[in-house]
């Protein structure tokens, strides 16, 4: 499981908070699209546009705290 910040929800104001992390999940095929699999505010996976997160590192107690939600 990767984590990322959103640096920018143009066209999904609703769906993203900037600088909120959201959990992402791995898909070979998006990444050639410039997408990332992202677990948003509704709860369930969508593709965004890469650019509009950041990849981060986070220690395992904040990891734990994001999967519980």
């Amino acid at each position: 499981m990767k984590f990322f910040l959103c640096i920018n929800n143009e066209g999904n104001p609703a769906s993203l908070e900037i600088g909120k992390v959201y959990r992402g999940i791995r898909e070979a095929h998006a990444k050639g699209l410039k997408l990332l699999r992202v677990i948003d505010e509704s709860g369930e996976d969508y593709l965004y546009p890469a650019d509009q997160f950041v990849s981060v590192q986070l220690p395992q107690v904040a990891k734990k705290a994001l999967l519980r939600r």
